[in-house]
C-alpha cells in the first residue's frame, strides 16, 4: 500500500469541517488516535464489511466483473457523510483487486501539476483514492477528466505563446473519489465514474454487529445490551460507535471489572455527557437556548451562536446537520425552529401548552 506525502493529516482536510469538530466524542471527523485506531479496525474485505448492503452487493458485481475480464475496474465515486466507511471501502476495492493504493486529498491538490505528479507516477491497475474530490482546484479538475476518461494528460512546458502541451500517455488505473457533498462535483466530473455509491447512515442492529467486532478486536469483553447501549448512542456512524467503545471501555477498566455491560456503558456515557440518542454537551446547548431563551424560535443562526457562546459556523455545520436528521429542529426562511420532538427530549412544555403564548411559536404559525 502506497500513502502519498500529499495525504490529508488535519482533521479539516479530511472532512471540510471547522475545528470544533475534532473536540466532539460524538463528531463524525477523525482525529489522529481515530485514524491509528481505524487502521487496526477496517475490515479487509468486502465478506468483512458490516453494512451499506446495496453498495456493497453493487460494488462486488463491478469489481468480480473487472477481475474476470483480466481489466481495472472503473472508477467509482463514494458519496455520504464522514464516518460511514468511504476510505474503508477503497482499501477494499485495491485489496480486491490486488493492486497498490496511492491515498491523497481533493485539498492537497492545488495545482494541475501536484495532479500530475501523482498522475504519472502510478502503476498500472494501482487505485488512486481522492478523499473530498469535490474541493480540488479547478485546472487540477480539468485535467482529472483526462486522465479518467482517456489515461493521458497534457503537461504544458514553457510559458506564454512559447509554450507546449506535451501529451503524457498513463496506464490503466483506477479512481476511486469520496465526497460528503456530492452535489458539489460539477457534472463532467461526476459523468467519468462508472460506480456510484451513496453511503447510508446505519441502522443500530448493524453499528452493534461493528462494535462486537471491534471489542474481539480490542480484546475487550462486552455484553449484548451493551453494545446495543453504545450503538444507540452512535450517530448512526461507524466511526463514532467504535470510538465510544473505547471510551467506555476505559471507564470499565477503571471503574469496574473490564466489562462492558448496560450499567457500564451508561454511567460511562453520562460521564462522557452523551445522551440516550446521542446528543451531547453542545447539542443540548443549542437546544436549551432555543427553547428556554427563544421560546422555540424562529431566531437567526448568529443569535442562536451568541446564545451558546460558539462560533456560528461551528453551529451550523457542527451541530446542526444531526439536530436536523433527528428532527430536533427545523431550519426556515425566518430562522431556527425547534419541534416538538426537541422539547419532549429536553423534558419542557411548549409556551402556548404551559398558557404562556411564546412569541416564538406563534411567528411560526402565523397566529
Amino acid at each position: 500500500m502506497n500513502w502519498d506525502e500529499t495525504a490529508p493529516t488535519t482533521t479539516e482536510d479530511l472532512a471540510g469541517e471547522p475545528e470544533d469538530a475534532a473536540d466532539r466524542l460524538v463528531g463524525p471527523v477523525a482525529d489522529g488516535e481515530d485514524q491509528a485506531i481505524e487502521a487496526a479496525l477496517r475490515p479487509k474485505d468486502l465478506d468483512e464489511f458490516v453494512g451499506q448492503e446495496r453498495v456493497r452487493e453493487q460494488l462486488d458485481l463491478v469489481l468480480r466483473a473487472a477481475r474476470q475480464r483480466g481489466g481495472t475496474a472503473d472508477h467509482v465515486l463514494l458519496s455520504g457523510a464522514p464516518g460511514l466507511g468511504k476510505t474503508t471501502l477503497s482499501m477494499i476495492i485495491a485489496a480486491e483487486m490486488g493492486a497498490p493504493i496511492r491515498i491523497t486529498s481533493g485539498p492537497a491538490i492545488q495545482h494541475a501539476g501536484d495532479l500530475a505528479a501523482i498522475l504519472s507516477s502510478l502503476a498500472e491497475g494501482e487505485v488512486l483514492f481522492l478523499d473530498e474530490i469535490h474541493r480540488m482546484s479547478r485546472p487540477a479538475e480539468e485535467m482529472l477528466y483526462m486522465a479518467m476518461e482517456d489515461f493521458r494528460v497534457d503537461v504544458i512546458v514553457g510559458k506564454g505563446p512559447g509554450a507546449t502541451a506535451i501529451p503524457l500517455e498513463l496506464p490503466p488505473f483506477t479512481q476511486v473519489g469520496a465526497t460528503t457533498r456530492a452535489g458539489l462535483l460539477p457534472p463532467p466530473l461526476r459523468d467519468r465514474f462508472g460506480f456510484t455509491g451513496h453511503m447510508e447512515f446505519y441502522a443500530p442492529a448493524e453499528l452493534e454487529r461493528v462494535l462486537h467486532r471491534s471489542a474481539r478486536l480490542l480484546d475487550v469483553e462486552m455484553e449484548p445490551d451493551g453494545a446495543a447501549e453504545i450503538a444507540g448512542r452512535s450517530r448512526g456512524t461507524p466511526r463514532i460507535a467504535n470510538r465510544l467503545l473505547r471510551r467506555v471501555r476505559d471507564y470499565a477498566q477503571v471503574k469496574a471489572d473490564g466489562v462492558v455491560t448496560l450499567e457500564i456503558a451508561t454511567h460511562a456515557l453520562k460521564v462522557y455527557e452523551v445522551d440516550h440518542r446521542g446528543l451531547d454537551r453542545l447539542d443540548r446547548a443549542v437546544l436549551g437556548a432555543l427553547l428556554k431563551l427563544f421560546g422555540g424560535g424562529p431566531v437567526g443562526l448568529s443569535t442562536l451562536a451568541v446564545a451558546v457562546g460558539e462560533e456560528r459556523e461551528t453551529v451550523e455545520e457542527v451541530a446542526e446537520p444531526f439536530l436536523v436528521r433527528e428532527g430536533l429542529l427545523a431550519r426556515t426562511p425566518r430562522g431556527r425552529v425547534a419541534t416538538p420532538a426537541a422539547w419532549a427530549h429536553l423534558g419542557l412544555v411548549p409556551p402556548q401548552q404551559s398558557g404562556g403564548g411564546g412569541a416564538g411559536q406563534r411567528g411560526l404559525f402565523g397566529a
